[in-house]
């Protein structure tokens, strides 16, 4: 409704990508962005420290995106046209947090195979151990793909499930309370496998990070990286 996309402009999205986590200076990939529902909350949080790319085959909304934009004065945002080829044209490793939001489902990936070619693709511009921010539409018990194997095809992609958070997200044009899940990239070791992947969090004034060995999916008191 026009109501709750006001809302969530206005006010509600900026709280709830940083509930996911975007911050100050990231780089953002927002996949599928359409006309900006994420896109230009994400850019008013990562400021001028950051950058966020808006990548879609849809050229209409992309000119919506970035007249919202220019509206604003958001010089950080930068349009990213495709024709669809599942191809994202950014460097290896340079980006801090990509988000696949009602991007995973029946309508725009029935394939199996075209999904993983996706996550490779987003597992290679992504920095070792940032954030994979999925959130999951439209996905029916009766039809394929199931929430179940969006979680498997992620996880063999070399991505960690960091945690589920209950946000409120805005969905065809309609604020509704969603639920995102959060991956982390695992980091690779020497041998260029996949090792480990690390979140942090932070109580009070210290941090604490939670260490995941990759191949034998269990916690660790700290990777040798992070360990005190």
């Amino acid at each position: 409704m026009k109501d709750d996309s006001k809302k969530w402009l206005k006010e509600v999205g900026e709280r709830s990508l940083r509930q996911v986590g975007i911050k100050k200076g990231d780089i953002v990939l927002d996949f599928g962005c359409g006309s900006g529902n994420y896109t230009i909350p994400a850019a008013r949080i990562v400021g001028e420290e950051g950058r966020v790319y808006a990548i879609d085959k849809d050229r209409r909304d992309l000119g919506k995106l970035m007249r919202k934009a220019n509206s604003e004065g958001l010089k950080n945002i930068e349009r990213v046209e495709t024709s669809g080829k599942l191809k994202i044209d950014l460097e290896d490793e340079s980006v801090d947090v990509v988000l696949l939001y009602d991007i995973l489902h029946y309508y725009y990936f029935p394939r199996a195979g075209d999904r993983r070619k996706l996550l490779r693709e987003v597992y290679r511009i992504l920095k070792p151990g940032t954030l994979l921010s999925v959130y999951p539409t439209h996905l029916q018990s009766y039809r394929h793909p199931k929430l179940e194997d969006i979680k498997r095809e992620i996880d063999s992609a070399n991505f960690h499930l960091e945690r589920e958070c209950s946000v409120m997200l805005i969905h065809e044009e309609t604020l509704e309370n969603g639920q995102v899940l959060n991956f982390r990239k695992a980091r690779k070791n020497k041998k260029g496998s996949s090792a480990h992947a690390c979140s942090q969090i932070r109580l009070g004034g210290s941090v604490l990070w939670l260490c995941f060995s990759m191949n034998r999916r269990r916690r660790t008191s700290g990777c040798k990286e992070h360990r005190s």
